[in-house]
């Protein structure tokens, strides 16, 4: 029999190999986590995403958002979170956090399991592995055992070279609460519509709460607010059990009421054509989509809420039920001081994502004449110039008539815009030189690809060539403006992630004299007194403008201007066919386009000190309608206002207007109604894609089914 000693030998032999292997392996694994220790770096940078912030973009009042764009974050510094928000989320998530080395060796443990078995079991992740993950670069969110392993590793790594705060910091900035709100101060707003300093025990528990399922608990309903009302109770208890809440106050607590949820589709209507010019501006400006999307910028823009409504209700409220869907319209208002554009309307962007205001651009019609008469009064002509008003009349190889063929005879340049004649104005033209009525046209904005395939055919005075309603508002607007032009632009300022503030300013250039504008402007008050454009009157101030309307009445304008703001309105079809709306007939430029403009203007001016025009040279005056308390009677239309320093109207001598009876033309046809143009086609033919209508691929009929306003 063997001996007691001989049986223990195998015992302890196998011993001395287990402690062997597992030392063995001890050391294994203290050699690899040395060689995963060296192998893995903390990265260099931080995820685009975890660090990126969306940009808002303001009204011009720089406070009401217009539109939010790109990642809805806002980075905050730790200070700025009230501590019972940070107790919240540390005694739910992680307790130790403050303790631990960055790890949690038992939640780890569950975590590699999980992988391993691809079961889901009770996350273990502390605040720093989590923040590591949605930190850094390099680590995805993909369940895998080498993506764990380094996870840990940067873990450690950053818990010991990084303070716990600022873990903490960049862990609130990063996490995705729901309800589309990246990082707490993100949350604060979506869930209370408040800065996250002013955020209160019950609701910084709530949003501890979201962080476990922030889909689930974005917006609970029945089972869904029972579970919410759960996990928020249990953060709650969390806090007691830390020590960060007394047992009396936690039990004072109330679950919060959590703000309406706010839609994440995409914005409607005029803010999507606004969104389109503020993007296309900073692009400009030199700032990438990158910039705008992550970037944490703040845009103020140009745009003034109440005119923007002003704008749409006032073409939505003067076109009547039945207006054809291929019949769109477009109205722009500028600032002549500054250049902003205050307000436009771009069409419906259902119905079509090419706006009529900016984008849409048409033949101008009479309403460029108004360049031909700064390009005659800027080189040595006056407002007593004559000339040739007969039709038809033949230059080179185009036949211009006027409207119904009527002959005006030999007439001075007020009367040629107040009736705006198509012959006088081409005779001007001839007599200034066409070269210098572009040049005009350039200075105050419009481009030279839209002029120049024009500027030499002899209609080229009577707006052949295409432009949009913002440049011919901003074209106008050096009327207003006493000769000095700013570019139209739809920017303020412009703060970046930094605090750093640029602002947006426009240098003014004059480009033509403060005499051709006092002039040229009287010549246009005469068209809204008693000439083609009555339609646009305001009663309580002095309104200069032009009607336009282009052959057959394809596109029909108006535009005009008080001291203070300078509008166009445009309409036009898709397919370039006459501008036919039911109970008007085909269109001119005095009749909807200018009751458009009245009505956006009414609203426009309200509250508006009334402000005088400058007075006109060569004794031409001007006497407004006079505001008071009563109703204000309308004048008979074709009947001369006497200068207050006259007894009677001007004789017919060089230095005064020829007397208007002598010129006066005789009853208006039916139609078109109020505007006196019917222009030839041009001289040759537009080859330009930049400067006709839009390409058939986005003038598409959205049908007529109601009110098709455009």
């Amino acid at each position: 029999m063997p001996s007691g000693k001989e049986k223990g030998a195998p015992r302890r032999r196998l011993l001395r190999i287990t402690l062997f292997s597992l030392m063995t392996l001890f050391l294994v694994g203290i050699g690899l986590f040395g060689v995963a220790w060296v192998l893995t770096p903390i990265p260099d940078a931080a995820q685009e995403q975890a660090v990126a912030e969306g940009s808002v973009i303001y009204y011009r009042d720089g406070k009401t958002v217009l539109a939010k764009q790109g990642v809805n974050r806002k980075n905050i510094e730790l200070e700025r979170v009230p501590e019972h928000v940070r107790d919240a989320v540390i005694a739910i998530e992680n307790r130790t956090f403050y303790e631990d080395t960055g790890i949690s060796l038992e939640g780890t443990a569950r975590a590699l399991w999980s992988t391993i078995t691809g079961k889901q079991v009770q996350g273990g992740s502390t605040i720093t592995q989590q923040m590591v993950r949605n930190y850094y670069s390099g680590l995805s969110q993909e369940r895998s055992i080498t993506r764990k392993i380094k996870e840990i590793m940067v873990a450690l790594k950053v818990d010991r070279s990084r303070s716990k705060n600022w873990v903490l910091q960049q862990y609130l900035n990063t996490i995705y609460f729901g309800r589309g709100a990246w990082g707490i101060q993100a949350a604060a707003q979506a869930y209370f519509g408040k800065d996250i300093s002013e955020i209160d025990i019950s609701q910084g528990a709530y949003l501890a709460a979201v962080i476990q399922q922030p889909s689930r608990f974005a917006d609970p309903k029945g089972s869904d607010l029972a579970a919410a009302k759960a996990r928020w109770q249990a953060v709650i208890d969390a806090m007691v059990e830390t020590g960060a809440l007394a047992p009396e106050e936690a039990a004072r607590q109330r679950f919060p009421k959590l703000a309406k949820a706010k839609t994440t589709l995409a914005p409607k209507g005029q803010v999507n054509y606004m969104l389109d010019q503020v993007r296309e501006e900073l692009h400009r400006m030199g700032y990438t989509d990158e910039d705008i999307n992550q970037g944490g910028l703040k845009v103020t823009t140009t745009f003034d809420k109440r005119l923007m409504a002003a704008a749409e209700k006032a073409v939505t409220s003067v076109l009547p039920d039945g207006t054809p869907g291929k019949v769109r319209t477009g109205l722009a208002a500028v600032d002549p001081a500054t250049g902003e554009v205050l307000a436009f309307y771009g069409g419906r962007y259902q119905a079509s994502q090419y706006d009529n205001a900016f984008s849409a651009k048409v033949q101008a019609g009479s309403t460029f004449k108004m360049y031909a008469l700064a390009a005659a009064l800027e080189n040595g002509f006056d407002l007593s110039t004559r000339v040739n008003g007969n039709s038809p009349m033949r230059v080179a190889s185009a036949e211009v008539p006027n409207s119904g063929g009527t002959s005006y005879g030999v007439i001075n340049l007020v009367t040629a815009t107040r009736y705006s004649v198509n012959t006088a104005f081409v005779d001007l033209g001839q007599k200034v030189g066409l070269e210098k009525v572009a040049k005009i046209a350039k200075a105050v904005g419009i481009p030279a690809r839209q002029i120049d395939p024009h500027k030499s055919a002899a209609t080229f005075p009577l707006g052949v060539a295409s432009v949009s309603a913002v440049q011919q508002a901003s074209g106008f607007s050096a009327f207003a403006a006493g000769g000095v032009h700013r570019p139209a632009h739809v920017i303020r300022s412009v703060t970046d992630s930094s605090g750093k503030t640029t602002e947006i300013t426009v240098k003014g250039k004059r480009v033509f004299s403060e005499r051709t504008a006092a002039d040229a402007t009287y010549a246009m008050t005469e068209v809204v007194r008693s000439g083609t454009g009555t339609a646009a009157r305001l009663w309580d101030r002095p309104v200069a403008g032009k009607t336009g309307t282009t052959d057959k009445s394809a596109a029909v304008w108006f535009a005009g201007y008080t001291p203070q703001l300078s509008t166009a309105v445009n309409m036009f079809r898709d397919d370039n066919q006459p501008v036919v709306v039911p109970g008007y007939g085909t269109l001119s430029g005095g009749t909807l386009p200018a009751m458009i403009w009245q009505e956006f203007m009414n609203e426009a001016m309200k509250g508006k000190p009334v402000k005088e025009f400058p007075a006109p040279s060569y004794g031409y005056g001007y006497r407004p309608p006079i505001a008071d308390n009563g109703p204000v009677e309308r004048r008979e239309e074709n009947v001369p206002i006497v200068p207050e320093n006259r007894s009677s109207p001007p004789d017919d001598t060089p230095t005064s207007a020829p007397p208007i009876e002598e010129t006066a033309p005789p009853e208006p046809e039916p139609e078109p109604e109020g505007d006196g143009e019917n222009q030839p086609p041009p001289a040759e033919p537009d080859d330009s894609p930049d400067i006709n209508v839009p390409p058939p691929d986005i003038r598409q009929d959205v049908g007529s089914d109601g009110p098709q306003v455009r």
